[in-house]
């Protein structure tokens, strides 16, 4: 028997046109010569998987390993391709994997060489024409492969007829630095595809070296056209999604939000009264603003930053009246989480589609954040928790006083966290909205998709 295609309702799947024609070349490389792709009818899909780290790194390699699960699950083969990392996850084909790289060293020779790889890695792309014409997946997803494989892999998989997904787990394609933030303030001047405000500006950090070299990045990669290679960019949010279409066209990006297993978590009916941050201590995070506003109202609430990052010892000498627990994972994190009272968000960037907000949501925990990029697609406000405006410490603290003398409103805005979690936002239905789109990039014209084997 085979496992079926569920339709797809709404906008989670909208604007598949037919692939077109693939006019691309491989520039400047001397790769192993590909065949084209044949359609494999009678088998199940064979999903090539590309991302740099292979580890439990971020968000991003939190949902690539989602996809792989959910692909395997389904009967799916799956094909990794990463760098070599001793923390990495075990896989088949880690003997293609790339060499580690290290962008840190002292060393002007060393600088050179890596800032010519940093562009395009002549390693990359022979390593993954090999896998390709070892493994001969049906289709490529690429997550974050910048850097490290860097976008010329592209080319090599689109010179071999493979259809290619890449998921937009940040601004790179619109913002060469990542972020949107420029000197700390949020900027979209990159948008229309021209990068000149990255020098103008000295985006990276203030430094005209490391800007330059993300501008020539940049402008290689739109002159070569390596993402006019890609038949479907994933945006997990509809702000990203806004962002990235006047560049790409409307017709090549897909909205597919990210999603939490929530079957993995129980709702949480602790409080310990306790307000929570988990994530980088970062400027862009928002955390000082956060902790502005505790110390503002003289430490009334209980306040524990659970994170690292840049800021964290300048923050733990400045602010001592909160609780600073560090970065923690596993156990250590899931008892936090579970005993907070509300979880704060107060980000004054473009975030994407946070993975924290929608764990928070899987755990029946209230959420206080700010009104910026993607979050108020997640947090609705009067709803599953409130939203403030960035930056804003004396907005953000009458919201925190206001959850933490009701404990009835808490309970009911994480009941309907929960539940909005479980019937919007679950890992089930960004499986099947990834599954329609690789049955509509992989389906031979005028023949019927293949399925996969049941389960």
């Amino acid at each position: 028997m085979n496992i079926r295609f569920p339709r797809q309702d709404g906008d989670l799947l909208t604007g598949l046109p037919d692939r077109p024609a693939n006019t691309g070349t491989e520039y400047g490389v001397r790769a192993t010569p590909l065949a084209t792709r044949i359609p494999r009818e009678d088998a199940p899909l064979k999903v090539m998987f590309a991302n740099k780290f292979f580890y439990a790194k971020g968000g991003a390699e939190t949902v690539l390993f989602d996809e792989i699960d959910l692909m395997k699950a389904r009967g799916f083969e799956v094909v990794a391709f990463s760098m070599s990392d001793p923390r990495n996850r075990p896989s088949d084909h880690a003997s293609h994997f790339v060499s580690s790289k290290d962008y840190r060293s002292t060393s002007r020779a060393t600088r050179l060489k890596s800032a010519l790889s940093f562009i395009h890695s002549r390693e990359a792309v022979d390593r993954i024409s090999r896998l390709i014409r070892d493994e001969g997946p049906d289709i490529l997803h690429c997550h974050n492969i910048y850097h490290q494989l860097t976008p010329s892999i592209l080319n090599v998989a689109a010179k071999a007829g493979i259809p290619i997904v890449l998921t937009l787990h940040d601004y790179k394609i619109v913002c060469p630095v990542y972020t949107r933030l420029s000197n700390g303030r949020v900027c979209t001047k990159c948008s229309d595809g021209r990068y000149e405000a990255l020098l103008t500006q000295r985006c990276a950090d203030g430094s005209m070296g490391q800007s330059a070299l993300l501008w020539a990045e940049a402008r290689f990669h739109s002159a070569v056209g390596s993402y006019q290679k890609v038949d479907r960019f994933i945006a997990p949010s509809r702000f990203m999604r806004d962002a990235v279409v006047p560049l790409l066209g409307e017709d090549r990006v897909v909205y597919i939000p990210n999603g939490v297993d929530t079957s993995r978590i129980e709702a949480s009916r602790q409080d310990e009264g306790f307000v929570l941050y988990l994530g980088r201590l970062s400027p862009e995070k928002g955390v000082e603003t956060l902790l502005r506003a505790h110390a503002a109202d003289n430490a009334t609430w209980r306040l524990v930053v659970a994170g690292s990052g840049p800021l964290l010892e300048t923050l733990k000498s400045q602010f001592p009246l909160a609780e600073f627990a560090g970065h923690l994972t596993g156990a250590d994190l899931e008892t936090k989480l579970r005993g907070a009272s509300m979880i704060v968000v107060p980000s004054e960037w473009h975030e994407n589609n946070p993975l924290s907000v929608l764990e928070a949501m899987a755990h029946a925990k209230p959420i206080v954040a700010s009104n910026i990029g993607g979050i108020p697609e997640l947090v609705r406000h009067g709803q599953t928790g409130l939203l403030f405006e960035p930056g804003n410490a004396q907005q953000l603290s009458g919201h925190i006083r206001t959850l933490s003398n009701d404990i009835d409103l808490r309970r009911k805005f994480g009941q309907e966290a929960r539940r909005v979690a479980e019937t919007e936002d679950s890992l089930a239905q960004h499986g099947n909205a990834l599954l329609a789109l690789y049955e509509k990039l992989t389906a031979p014209a005028g023949a019927k998709a293949r399925r996969p084997k049941q389960l």
